[in-house]
């Protein structure tokens, strides 16, 4: 894949996952897709298929209150991209969880997604914050 083609890939994937489409987003990963996320996270835990993204973001859009995703830049090089993002959380007291998501691409598709998150503890504070607030 050229890097243009990764970029479009990784576009048309968070648009439609953005917007709870994912039937659409189950087109662009392959049939052995694997989302990792760290030990040490409410979330964590190795979700695999192509049903995988919509287990894990349902998952975490009811353990905390995100009000925005916001992509700052994608590299590309060779079978990978790695984007540059932050959450923002509805309580603004929270401090915005800085990450970087690892993609992995085989045959036109993703093949697997790992997020790196640079401090775990704000997404472990919003999610407490969300379960104080019932």
């Amino acid at each position: 894949m050229t890097h243009d083609e990764k970029l479009k890939l990784i576009d048309d994937l968070y648009a439609s996952t953005g917007v709870g489409d994912f039937d659409t987003a189950e087109t662009m990963l392959t049939d052995d897709f694997v989302v990792s996320e760290a030990d040490g996270l409410p979330m964590a835990g190795v979700y695999k298929g192509r049903s995988a993204l919509r287990e894990l973001y349902t998952k975490v859009m009811v353990m905390m209150d995100v009000k925005a995703l916001t992509r700052i830049q994608t590299t590309t090089g060779g079978d990978y991209a790695v984007t540059i993002l932050h959450f923002e959380f509805v309580d603004p007291s929270l401090a915005n969880a800085e990450l970087c998501e690892m993609f992995r691409f085989r045959d036109g598709k993703v093949c697997e997604i790992k997020p790196y998150y640079y401090d775990p503890a704000t997404v472990v504070a919003a999610c407490a914050a969300k379960q104080r607030s019932g």
